[in-house]
This record gives C-alpha cells, structure tokens and sequence, in this order.
C-alpha cells in the first residue's frame, strides 16, 4: 500500500465470524466509499468475530467506519451471539490509527467525530478507549469491556459508565460500540529450531513487559529452573537482580533506580494492586516479579502445527518504542543462550514502512554499510536480516503499509531505452521539465555514490559523519526529483485538460479561464521545486566533492554538472509558463525566485568547475612526477 500524504488505518471487530453473507455486506460498505482501501478481512469461527482493516484518507476512513458500524448494526443480533471473543457490540471495537502525515491526536479526533456521529444517528451508546478516552480510567479496553455485553444493561445504569456518546438506554440488538485511537500494533512471530513449546515461552516471558516469575539458581540455561522468590517480612527480593530490600518502598526506588522500571506498574500488569499502604501489606507470601525486555510489547509462547515449529507469538503495541528488529536480536542472543536457533521471523497482517525501513537501516549500520541508500535496498535488507520469509513469502506490495509514492506505470518505470524514445516522439510530454528532474535526480544520485563508496573508509570520524549526512540528504532529493519527472507531464497534462473545458457561455468561459490560470500555477511549480531540489542536488555534490574520496572527484563534478542542468531546465519551464499567468504578483514572487536560484546556481558551479579543473590538474602532475 503506497503512502498519501496523509493516511489512517481503521481496525473494526465485528462480532460476526460464521456468517460470510454478513461479513460481506460489512465490507461492501466501507468499499463504497472513494478513497477507501480494504487491505484484509479475517474472520473467526471459534471466536465469531471478524477483523477487518482498511486504509484511506481521514475523513473518507471517517466514513467508510460510520458505514460499516451502521451496517454491522442492520446485520448483527448481539442477543443472540455467542463466541470465545469478549465483545460488547455488535461492532465491538473500532480504533483508528496513523500510518502517515498524522499524529495519534489526531486519530483521537477522528475517533471523537465517529462516536459522536454515531451515538447521534444511530443510537448506539459509545465508549472512547484509549488515545480518544476522555478519562483515565477509559484507557484500558479491558477495563471498558468489562462485563461485556451481558453484563451492558447494569453497566449503562451506573453514572460512571454513562456512555461518551449516544443513549443510556440499553440497545440489545447492537450493544455498545468502543471507538478509539492507538498506535500501530505489530503481530509479529518468532520461530525457532524447535518444536517445543516451552522453549518459546521461556523466551517470551523473558521479553514481554508483564515480565515473569521472578526466580534465582536455575539449574540450566532455561530460567523457568530456578527457585521461585517470594515476598517475605523484611526481605523483598528483586526479580532482575541479586539484590534484596527491606521493605517494600525500597525495592520501588532500587527497581526505578537500577533497573529503571516501576515496579507499581509491573505488579499491576500481573492483576496484582499495590495502590494501598494494606494491598503493599498483603504482598507478604505472594511470588516475586521479574520485568521483561521490553515495553509495549506482549508475548506468549506456542506450537504451530503446520510448521511443527515453535514460535513466540508477539504482538508491539507501539513499535516507536519497541522496534520488531530490537526484540528480534535480543531473541536471537537469548536463544544462543539456550542452545537454540532462531530460524526466522513472520510479520502477521501488515507493518507500517517506517517499521521496516527502520530494521533495513538498523542492520546496515551494523555491517559497517551506509544506512542511505535507495529506499528497496534498505527493505531488502530487512527482510533477508530479519527472515521474514522463513516460513512463507514476504510480499514488499501487499505487506507494507505507507510505502513512499511512486508512479509504477509512469515515466520512471520505463527502461532508460522506453523513456527516451518515449521523450523523442511527436507528443509535448514528457518534455524539458521532466528531463530536468530526471537530470536533477541523476545529480543527487551520483552525491549519494561518492559519499556511500567512501563510507567505511574515510580518514576521520567527523568525516565519516559528513558523508553520511550527504548520503542521507541525496536520497532525499533523489527521490523527490525521481517523482517529479512524472508530476511535471501530469501538471501539464492538468493545463491541457483546462483547455479542452466547454467555452459556449460565459459562465463556462469563466470556469475554463480559471482552471487554466490554476493549471499554469500547477504547471510553475513543479518546475520550481525541480529546480530548488537540483540545487540542493548541486550543493551536496560540492560537499562530497571535498569530503569524498578522491578517486571518485570526477563523479561528484558530472553530479553538479547534471544538478545545474535541472536548475537551469526547470527555471525556464518556469519562465515559458508565466507569460500566460494573469496574476501579476504572482509572476513577480516567481521571477524574484529564480533570479535567486540561478545567480546561486551559476556561481556554485563556476566554483566546483573551477575547483575540480585545478584538483585534476594537481593529481596529472603528481603523476608525472
């Protein structure tokens, strides 16, 4: 799924997994509606209960989610459902959440307009959980859940739990329906050499933040071995040390201290309270805990028949925090521990890019390999370092979420042969534009190489620095320029739809005027940030030019050389369109603009040109010397 400038996932639960006629009639409509993309339905038969997600723009996920809610309830009885699933509704659980170009505020938005739209027209009680809670105690699904949908007529009577939004009468055919926002979560898998399941619950417990157990003098490598601690008068024992305090507050602050965990919340995420001066008293006689690895992450350990291998089953409720790639080594160290061998892992369902991008880059970096380099390698790279297809494919297009843009049936798809003799032909796009970005993004391309090939070998750090942010940089411009070799035919094919609009009255005369006036616009402005982008293009090849290696001098100088022809070529596509444009402080922003850029671009490369003839002639001397 590619990226849009601004994306939302939405995850609705259905509490209906047996029925597919029913299901249908869900998705049917959220793909009714424009803009919308069902990436998956999976429903289950034992818990009768679907997942479904789909990605969009906010506001037509806004509402394909009001649809799909509207129409679950139309399809669904809850009085007469029965699954393994808690559930409270007919549409039990819907969070939205950010892929890209938004914040978890304003997934929270979202989720408060649907549960307002909601409660209003479809008399459905709303619960907001959490990012979208409007109170501490709503965070917690489980907490919200709670007593589910038998236990919902009590619940709604309570002043407590009055609804967020929607009636306080209960509605037995749909239930409530519980709307919020979170972070993407990762279900990613494991998998070990081996067909045990303790194996992988060892590890996992190990991992997860609820912890484990605490335990002391394991007799093997397996800490399920050892000697369970438990809570005694005047000896608290620390799960994660050898260390043991006095009292109770004590251990709070050695744990904060030295492990940087609250043990009040690890208790608590073992159901057990410490909220009291008598619940701490209670503690004496009750087992110790130990924290895990990791935060925001759970972790279960099972037995997968059609592989006959075992695997931790994992599921990272915030990958920002608790990167796939991050549990992922630990894994692997905690297993040569064991004598075990991780094979692989498995993403289940989708991963947002940054996710990956960021395990390709992790792993570059710790071969000693610039983490720079174009955006496929780096998503290779994680794949064959993480193993995600050991025990099925993985699928680049159909599992990664928020992929950059690109134009896969555009000019940048053809073979370099295809697309110049598709810019050869009797068609006035692709034209000079496109070939401008195209230089351009060739410019920041060689900026990248010089400073990748040098990376590893330069003479300091503070160098090797220097070119990693050059490399980091070039990328950057390459990319967008690389998308502006099809934006500029597509702006200019926007100022040719203009033209063919209907000029028989005067009111399709005023349309058609304007439509062109803003395709002329369009038609400025991709050239412009062609030309801006292959002058940033031309500085990095001036950076690399002196930080690079010098074997590679000549490369970085035809960088600046196709750089300047993309400022050049992009400035007088801007030029060519102004004269049509009406708005004259527009045209004199834009004029000011170039003559900036070209005075900037013309000296930059009278000064790389210069300074490389002088640098090439030093090195011919030395060697006849």
């Amino acid at each position: 799924m590619q990226h849009n400038e601004k994306l939302v996932e939405c995850v609705p639960n259905f509490s209906e997994g047996r029925d597919l006629g029913k299901i249908k009639q869900i998705t049917d409509a959220i793909e009714s509606v424009a803009g919308v993309t069902l990436m998956d339905v999976d429903p289950g038969v034992t818990t009768n209960r679907t997942v479904v997600t789909f990605v969009g723009e906010p506001e037509a996920a806004l509402e394909a989610a009001f649809r799909a809610i509207k129409k679950a309830s139309q399809v669904i009885d809850m009085s007469t459902h029965h699954g393994a699933h808690p559930r409270m509704g007919a549409t039990d659980v819907c969070p939205f959440v950010p892929v890209s170009g938004l914040t978890l505020d304003d997934c929270a938005e979202l989720a408060d307009r649907l549960g307002e739209r909601v409660g209003r027209e479809l008399a459905i009680p709303v619960y907001l959980y959490e990012s979208a809670a409007k109170t501490p105690a709503r965070r917690n699904l489980a907490m919200v859940r709670k007593g589910e949908y038998e236990g919902l007529l009590q619940k709604l009577q309570d002043p407590i739990w009055a609804p967020d939004y929607g009636p306080t009468e209960f509605n037995a055919k749909s239930g409530a329906a519980i709307i919020g926002a979170r972070e993407f979560l990762i279900a990613y898998n494991i998998t070990l050499n081996s067909h045990v399941k303790d194996h992988a619950t060892d590890l996992a417990f190990e991992l997860r933040e609820k912890g484990r157990v605490a335990r002391r003098k394991p007799t093997n490598a397996y800490y399920s071995s050892g000697e369970i601690l438990f809570y005694q008068k005047d000896r608290f024992p620390c799960g994660n040390c050898d260390h043991d305090a006095s009292d109770f507050e004590a251990l709070v602050a050695h744990c904060e201290q030295i492990h940087s965990y609250d043990l009040h919340h690890l208790l608590m995420l073992n159901d057990i309270d410490t909220s009291t001066r008598e619940a701490t008293a209670a503690l004496i006689g009750m087992k110790a805990y130990r924290a895990g690895y990791f935060t925001e992450c759970k972790a279960i350990g099972w037995v997968v028949p059609e592989y006959d291998r075992a695997q931790l089953s994992i599921n990272l409720t915030d990958y920002h925090a608790t990167p796939p790639h991050s549990v992922l080594d630990a894994t692997r160290q905690l297993a040569l521990d064991r004598g075990l061998v991780v094979t692989g892992s498995e993403i289940v369902g989708l991963v947002p890019f940054q996710a990956l991008y960021q395990a390709g880059q992790h792993y570059l970096s710790a071969m000693g390999k610039s983490p720079f380099v174009p955006v496929e390698d780096v998503l290779k790279i994680a794949i064959f370092s993480m193993g995600l297809s050991d025990v099925s494919p993985f699928d680049i297009g159909k599992k990664v979420i928020g992929l950059p843009k690109r134009f896969n049936q555009g000019l940048m798809a053809m073979s370099a042969t295809d697309f110049t003799e598709e810019v050869s032909r009797d068609t006035p796009a692709p034209g000079g534009g496109s070939i401008a970005a195209f230089t351009g993004s060739l410019g920041a391309a060689l900026a990248s190489m010089v400073a990748n090939l040098t990376q590893g070998k330069a003479p300091t750090k503070v160098i090797e620095r220097e070119l990693l942010a050059i490399a980091k940089a070039a990328q950057q411009v390459k990319d967008a320029l690389i998308l502006a070799v099809d934006e500029d035919t597509n702006a200019f094919n926007g100022y040719m739809d203009a033209l063919r609009l209907p000029k028989s009255t005067e009111s399709e005369k005023k349309a058609r005027s304007a439509a062109m006036q803003a395709g002329l616009k369009e038609a400025v402005a991709v050239p412009l940030s062609t030309a801006e982008l292959s002058l940033d293009a031309m500085k990095l090849c001036d950076r690399v030019a002196q930080a690079g290696n010098p074997n590679s001098l000549t490369d970085a100088l035809v960088g600046c050389a196709a750089a300047f022809a993309g400022v050049r070529g992009g400035l007088w596509n801007v030029m060519i369109n102004l004269k049509d444009i009406k708005d004259d402080a527009f045209v004199a922003e834009m004029q000011t603009r170039c003559a900036l850029a070209l005075a900037e671009a013309r000296a930059l490369m009278t000064k790389v040109g210069d300074e490389g003839d002088a640098r090439l002639q030093v090195m011919i001397e030395a060697k006849r010397k």
